[in-house]
């Protein structure tokens, strides 16, 4: 894995100055479909609410 995946989503648990701690991440299409027209219809399911 990288060891660098830009985030831009401060209130998740892994985001540390703008980038993505999580030893793993998980990115799905949204339709559930394994194939995306564009990166609106991506998510990160990774994101963790910061405590």
């Amino acid at each position: 894995m990288p060891d660098k995946i830009k985030c831009t989503v401060s209130n998740c648990a892994y985001w540390e100055n703008q980038m993505c701690k999580a030893s793993a991440i998980e990115v799905n299409v949204d339709s559930g479909d394994t194939e995306a027209q564009s990166d609106s219809q991506t998510q990160c399911h990774t994101f963790k609410m910061k405590s």
